[in-house]
């Protein structure tokens, strides 16, 4: 049956003489209420209250000991108005959440609609965004498809993709909370979004070389070289000398096959035209450090690339 045809249903129609008792929250509030009104919105409690066998059909009470209260107030007002109260405060909306909660559980569709539509035109009119508690109660207490758990996510969604940076408790709730995180990817994907307004990182690294700081880099291995290349500690020579003088020999590393990188490496003797060789290295790391990668990438090396 339809959320409009429930709807529509007259009233005077659902308020047949047969009657039932119900008992709700820790402390048994009793109410009575329409049996054909209560079971004409809920398969919940027509499995109850309509059941086949004619010994339990003439059980007429049911209790609800897990419920609170409030809420299951406002489902009676529901019942018999068709109305919800309008929030004023963010506050307001915790009866809501737990009136939507009985909603899915009673299995009554038009009061999940109902609800739905109430809590997402209050965070429409006062341009706010659900909060991680909010989302973090619905997740815990509905299952994957739940309505309200698919407008929080796509709401929040909205808010990653608008804001600048991600809030700290956000953060920290995506990197333990995986579902959560790939619902709001999977959220982002349902909107289509128009490729040419999506940055493309494979045609403009701009952003990620602002992340490297080539002179600074080059600073650091100077400061590197320039140590390596002067005199050693007289400690170091002290200590060298009486290593050598106990052992009466001095070990040759020439075979050692060890290679460091160009930075680190220090050859004294010198070229043909003069120079270092570990000058020559490292004018050769500057020209590497500053070549632009070309576009048109060549070998396996450079991750898979899409073939035209």
């Amino acid at each position: 049956m339809s959320n409009a045809a429930i709807q529509d249903k007259p009233l005077n129609e659902l308020l047949s003489r047969s009657m039932v008792d119900l008992y709700v929250g820790s402390s048994n509030t009793h109410w009575i209420l329409h049996e054909k009104l209560l079971c004409h919105h809920s398969p919940f409690f027509r499995r109850i209250f309509y059941k086949k066998d004619s010994k339990a059909s003439d059980q007429k009470n049911f209790g609800l000991p897990d419920e609170e209260d409030y809420p299951f107030k406002t489902l009676v007002g529901w019942l018999y108005s068709s109305s919800l109260p309008v929030p004023r405060e963010e506050s307001d909306l915790s009866m809501l959440f737990d009136l939507y909660l009985m909603g899915e559980k009673f299995e009554m569709p038009a009061l999940i609609a109902d609800v739905l539509q109430v809590v997402r035109e209050w965070y429409k009119y006062s341009d706010t965004y659900p909060g991680l508690r909010r989302v973090q109660y619905i997740y815990a207490n509905t299952e994957e498809g739940s309505p309200m758990r698919h407008m929080l996510v796509h709401a929040v969604a909205r808010l990653m993709v608008t804001e600048k940076g991600i809030p700290q408790h956000w953060d920290k709730a995506l990197r333990k909370n995986g579902q959560l995180a790939v619902d709001i990817i999977r959220a982002i994907q349902d909107w289509k979004l128009d490729e040419e307004a999506i940055p493309d990182s494979r045609d403009d690294p701009a952003e990620a070389e602002e992340l490297i700081d080539v002179d600074a880099e080059l600073d650091a291995v100077d400061g590197e070289g320039e140590r390596v290349d002067g005199e050693e500690d007289e400690d170091e020579e002290v200590d060298g000398g009486a290593e050598e003088e106990e052992r009466g020999e001095v070990e040759d590393d020439s075979e050692d096959t060890v290679v460091d990188s160009p930075m680190q490496s220090y050859h004294p003797e010198a070229t043909k035209d003069g120079k270092k060789k570990n000058d020559s290295m490292m004018s050769g790391f500057k020209k590497m450090a500053l070549q632009t990668v070309p576009n048109g990438l060549a070998g396996g090396d450079y991750g898979t690339l899409r073939q035209h």
